[in-house]
């Protein structure tokens, strides 16, 4: 009986190391240099802040490994519900956090470009500035791309959530509800940049409620037992 609350804190855990610090890598990091349309403003901030920026870049790389193990341990708590769901749900995180990983290169270089005088004296100011901002546009882009598997790995997710009678079916729901959103912000910022930024806090919503209450009842609540299921969790 202990296993199946054991898991689901560390499961807990682990999310709450990939939303501290992925937070901090995208907002507070991220958000304080990036300025997009201007090269400029975005080379110099790059500079004043370069430890900022390498900061995010590891906490960046720390938070997609703890992605990564935050649905390892999913997997085994959920796994007896349907076993192809949850290699499906690892998957998609797994390829989640190959394109994140990849992706930083595109920081690193904008870090690079902005700190190191040689490509100053190669490229010529302006250059060098608009090399830096296209780097983290590119950055900006391939968070995007990721985001579609963010999105998928919520639809097994939910299904192994409501399916388990170890959380609350509502919460299996609203995950499903979050993977849609997720998937609609994404293919319209890429198709109607405009609209998509006038949409995305509403369509991002969803996902950050499931998220955040999928990530407290993990830790505060663990998992509910349902008797019929005990002597399945024990051998699991």
């Amino acid at each position: 009986m202990r296993a199946p609350h054991h898991l689901a804190r560390t499961a807990g855990l682990f999310y709450l190391i990939v939303a501290i610090l992925g937070g901090f890598a995208h907002f507070f990091s991220r958000g304080e240099v990036y300025r997009p349309g201007d090269a400029t403003g975005t080379a110099r901030n790059v500079v004043a802040h370069a430890d900022l920026v390498r900061a995010g870049f590891v906490a960046d790389l720390v938070q997609a490994a703890f992605f990564l193990f935050t649905a390892m341990t999913l997997y085994v708590l959920l796994k007896h519900v349907n076993r192809n769901a949850a290699r499906a749900m690892v998957i998609f995180v797994a390829v989640a956090v190959a394109i994140i990983c990849l992706n930083m290169v595109h920081q690193l270089a904008a870090l690079l470009v902005a700190t190191d005088t040689s490509y100053v004296g190669a490229l010529g100011a302006r250059g060098s500035d608009a090399l830096v901002l296209l780097m983290l546009d590119l950055q900006h882009y391939g968070y995007l791309i990721a985001q579609i598997f963010f999105a998928l790995w919520l639809l097994p997710l939910g299904y192994l959530v409501h399916r388990s009678g170890m959380f609350p079916r509502v919460l299996g729901v609203l995950l499903v509800i979050g993977c849609v959103g997720y998937l609609l912000d994404t293919f319209t910022l890429f198709l109607a940049p405009d609209l998509g930024a006038a949409l995305d806090p509403f369509l991002v919503a969803p996902a950050g409620i499931a998220e955040i209450a999928m990530l407290l009842w993990l830790l505060v609540k663990g998992v509910r037992i349902p008797r019929q299921d005990t002597s399945v969790l024990a051998t699991a």
